[in-house]
């Protein structure tokens, strides 16, 4: 009998998404159907997404599955990708179609004029409807009159910062004065705050809530700078360094799942800022394939785009038809399961305004200092 009332649940559960699907796509305009068949006559897409080997191969694989077009995916660090936009379209070249990053990159890709308008792009009433949407729609250009860059997540306590638990332990680390401490020196690696980046993130959090002297005295501590998050992964691995600022757990997951000791250190007890992680989509200037990036857009910020993306990068979709909560076992929180969103626009160091306010003047600090 209990067999059966399993298999009767799980029939209803199947017989409840399949209407969800049917009722999405009932609601689909004519004009989908048209750009998915000539996104499948340009038959590719490239793509520059964030330095993720599992996003670059499963992203692959679910392109071509469901639309038939292969994806060229360039996995590499933002500053990286958006150096290579920048060259290219320079020299009268378009190669790229789409881009996913973090604030950083986002800004400079905005200022620089590389980038088409977002809406111009979107296709599904499900992506255009600010109510899907927790906090609505949220622009990382928010100061500019043009919407060109859309912030698809939301996270708070996100794994920013991880340890070598051969080397370390969390109670020694409960607050950034912790990391004065002079058994620390020559053993903390940092995302180098000099340039977008997730350890750009961190310092200028520190630059606004402990202030320059504080980054003074933690650069005293011959701090281990790197602008290759893999190579920090393996230094903390390899214990060259016993600690990590900037760290996401796409890099450190392979070393734990070798087995190796790291561990995300529990928020400080400043807290750290509510992130957007790599959770900024743009559209290149003149994309060349214009229909297979309005295809993939529209998919990427459905219900099943961002159900997937969260849980492959491990980080809380801003759709309120996504389930996040379960981020909460490894220690992520999606902001809309935690704090309410005035208290989210206190919290973030990310989207145009706060870029130019904070991280911006931040980074000009860091380039003071570090030589």
């Amino acid at each position: 009998m209990k067999r059966l009332l399993i298999l009767l649940a799980a029939l209803l559960l199947a017989g409840f998404w399949a209407s969800l699907t049917v009722a999405a796509e009932a609601r689909r305009p004519a004009e989908w159907d048209k750009t998915v068949e000539a996104a499948k006559k340009e038959a590719k897409i490239v793509i520059a997404i964030p330095p993720s080997n599992d996003l670059r191969k499963e992203l692959e694989i679910v392109l071509k599955q469901k639309f038939g077009i292969e994806a060229e995916l360039v996995a590499a660090p933002g500053p990286k990708n958006a150096s290579r936009i920048a060259a290219e379209k320079k020299a009268g070249v378009n190669y790229f179609d789409a881009i996913i990053c973090g604030t950083g990159t986002a800004a400079g890709l905005t200022h620089d004029g590389m980038l088409e308008p977002l809406e111009s792009f979107w296709l599904l009433p499900e992506v255009k409807d600010p109510k899907q949407w927790w906090g609505g729609h949220i622009w990382e250009d928010n100061v500019s009159t043009h919407k060109f860059l859309y912030s698809f997540l939301a996270d708070v306590a996100t794994h920013g910062i991880w340890y070598n638990t051969s080397l370390a332990k969390a109670d020694e680390l409960k607050a950034f004065d912790d990391y004065l401490n002079p058994k620390w020196k020559g053993k903390i690696g940092f995302s180098d705050p000099r340039m977008p980046s997730s350890g750009q993130s961190i310092w200028s959090f520190m630059w606004e809530l402990k202030g320059e002297e504080f980054l003074k005295k933690l650069v005293q501590q011959d701090l281990f700078l790197t602008r290759d998050l893999r190579q920090l992964a393996d230094a903390l691995a390899k214990g060259k360094v016993a600690i990590a600022f900037g760290l996401g757990r796409s890099q450190a997951d392979p070393f734990v799942d070798a087995g190796l000791p790291l561990k995300p250190i529990p928020a400080p007890k400043e807290g750290l800022p509510a992130s957007n992680a790599f959770g900024v989509i743009g559209v290149i200037k003149s994309p060349p394939n214009p229909n297979a990036t309005k295809v993939f857009l529209n998919w990427f910020l459905s219900r099943e785009g961002q159900d997937w993306y969260g849980r492959l990068m491990e980080n809380g979709s801003r759709r309120l038809d996504v389930e996040t909560k379960w981020l909460g076992k490894i220690g992520v929180s999606a902001a809309k399961d935690t704090i309410t969103v005035q208290e989210y626009h206190r919290l973030r160091n990310h989207l145009e305004d706060k870029y130019t306010k904070v991280r911006v003047p931040a980074g000009r600090f860091a380039e003071s200092i570090l030589k």
